[in-house]
């Protein structure tokens, strides 16, 4: 199999799903009722030839990075054939989309209702950042990034819950640690 970065933030997003809970939501515009859910069920836009399909990964958060990967490759890869099932179409709680694989450094993602948010992933490309060492001393230095534009519903959330939501999946992505998950 090959690993992308995509499961990464896969990963990232399910993990801060659990912390940020109004982010794993929905809102009934019938009933104005709101919905948290209890298992984070991760939609992937795909781009197909029929167009953009958004298929689910149902209990994502169950998951191990590994179990992500092979996950996302398997349902992308059978939305492009034509060989999912009716419920693999339906049943998101919070999707990503990959804006990146097509080069693009950011977008504005649109919300797939009834879901909360979506988070998309731009092109990681390499820019030059200010780097303090553990003495403070600040240098120049060249860091991959990537930005990581989240569309959200200010129903059910803030800014500031936007921006602590950010703040854990880049938390989770600066940290790496991801070798228990790969059996490293």
């Amino acid at each position: 199999m090959n690993l992308t970065f995509l499961p990464f933030f896969a990963k990232a997003a399910v993990e801060a799903l659990k912390t940020h809970p109004n982010v794993n939501a929905s809102y009934n515009e019938e009933s104005k009722e709101i919905t948290y859910f209890d298992a984070e069920h991760l939609g992937i836009a795909v781009d197909t030839d029929q167009g953009l399909l958004s298929p689910v990964i149902h209990n994502a958060g169950d998951l191990s990075l590994a179990g992500l990967a092979r996950a996302i490759a398997d349902i992308a890869a059978r939305a492009r054939s034509g060989n999912l099932k009716p419920d693999e179409l339906a049943g998101g709680t919070f999707t990503i989309t990959n804006i990146g694989s097509q080069g693009a450094l950011f977008d504005t993602p649109i919300l797939v209702p009834p879901q909360a948010a979506m988070l998309g992933t731009g092109a990681i490309v390499k820019r030059p950042r200010v780097i303090r060492d553990d003495a403070g001393n600040e240098s120049i230095g060249i860091r991959s990034v990537c930005y990581l534009p989240l569309t959200y519903d200010h129903r059910l959330i803030d800014g500031a819950d936007a921006g602590r939501f950010l703040t854990t999946i880049k938390h989770r992505l600066e940290e790496g640690a991801f070798e228990a998950d790969l059996g490293l």
